[in-house]
């Protein structure tokens, strides 16, 4: 085994290791992975205060000060908005219910022509009666266990204290610890692997902080919308589509259908549906076009399958810890990709050209040729031109 193929397997041990304890120690990573992020969103500030005289003490005390009062004012004005908009959502249930009972459910079964059985209202109000009853008794049971135990209490409280604590330190000492890992990485590698994490970071940066933006935007933009239009409980919709968009489409359709029925039940007109479908196309548009241009920029280049897959497939791997950090991990994916494909580019297995014809191959097709032109046996021989 040469010296190259041996420092290869060593550090494709290294990378399974560090995956293996990702996986196994995923439970606990949650509110570090929030830290990390609350961290990484804080560096360019503390960074830009650095430039400006202060030092970093001072920089990171002011920076998460900010992010302490913002995260305190969005719990402000949020929170009693959302409480309001799920008191009248509660209010109005019965009259959703209703709507889907004698509207929507019917019109389903003229239109695909089932049998009038399948769509047994009293059955299937019984049925999700019963199932309301049993999760009840299963959710008051697990309260119960839980505050016997006091240990689930314990660990929430214990990861919403932490989380602020160890973002501080992290947002602290990150230039520091990314200095760390740079002296600790191979020699041989170290230039391409900074190459490569600074193109992360541009990706990162322009995903997270972008992203962020979009769909607080989004979330204003249609929660006010609805609630113009006269959807009573648009700012709720309008704050989970923003929430949802993320994932292209899903918060525009989950938003859009919410909407439509919300707009069918409280007025039951054409009126007001045409105006909520306004109001999603408008922010389709605004999305496309002015706040994923000019905020996310064009650096991520995901394809929307493949966001799709990314947050599947995290969530599947490493539950709601593998959701939020999806689409970050996606963006970094791509740039890693698109430095193997350069080198698969520069490789000889892409450079090297095809091989020439054999000579079998020339014989044959000479051969091909002769018997073509060859005439048949009964065909007079051509004359044969002699010198004199």
């Amino acid at each position: 085994m040469t010296h190259d193929t041996s420092r290869r397997w060593q550090m494709l041990a290294i990378i399974a290791v560090i995956a293996f304890l990702i996986w196994l120690l995923a439970p606990v990573l949650m509110p570090f992975a929030i830290a990390g992020m609350l961290a990484y969103l804080g560096d360019p500030l503390a960074d830009r205060l650095q430039r400006l005289g202060m030092g970093r003490g001072w920089a990171v005390s002011i920076v998460f000060t900010v992010i302490t009062l913002v995260f305190i004012g969005v719990l402000l004005l949020l929170v009693p908005l959302i409480e309001h908009q799920f008191e009248n959502l509660s209010e109005n249930l019965p009259r959703y219910v209703d709507w889907v009972r004698t509207t929507a459910l019917p019109w389903i079964q003229v239109r695909l022509h089932l049998d009038a059985n399948v769509f047994d209202t009293d059955r299937l109000l019984a049925t999700i009666r019963e199932h309301i009853g049993s999760v009840g008794s299963m959710a008051a049971a697990a309260m119960t266990k839980l505050t016997q135990s006091g240990m689930g209490v314990v660990m929430w409280l214990t990861n919403l204290v932490l989380i602020p604590v160890v973002a501080f330190y992290l947002l602290r000492d990150w230039d520091t610890m990314i200095a760390h890992i740079q002296r600790l990485l191979p020699r041989s590698i170290e230039p391409t692997v900074v190459r490569l994490a600074r193109e992360s970071d541009q990706v990162l940066g322009a995903f997270v902080r972008g992203q962020l933006l979009v769909m607080l935007a989004l979330g204003v933009f249609y929660g006010l919308g609805l609630t113009l239009v006269g959807i009573s409980i648009g700012p709720l919709i309008g704050m989970v589509a923003g929430l949802l968009s993320f994932v292209p489409y899903l918060g525009f359709m989950i938003g859009f259908v919410a909407a439509l029925i919300a707009a069918l039940v409280q007025y039951g007109d054409w009126t007001h549906v045409i105006l909520v479908g306004v109001v999603f196309t408008v922010g389709q548009l605004l999305e496309g076009y002015v706040l994923v241009p000019r905020l996310v920029g064009g650096k991520i280049g995901l394809h929307p399958v493949a966001v799709i897959f990314a947050v599947l497939a995290g969530g599947h791997l490493f539950g709601f810890l593998g959701v939020l950090l999806a689409l970050p991990a996606a963006s970094v994916v791509v740039v890693l990709l698109r430095y193997v494909f350069a080198r698969y580019r520069e490789s000889d297995l892409y450079m090297e050209p095809a091989p020439p014809a054999s000579a079998a191959h020339k014989l044959d097709v000479d051969v091909d040729v002769d018997v073509r032109v060859r005439p048949r046996p009964d065909d007079p021989l051509p004359p044969v031109d002699r010198a004199p």
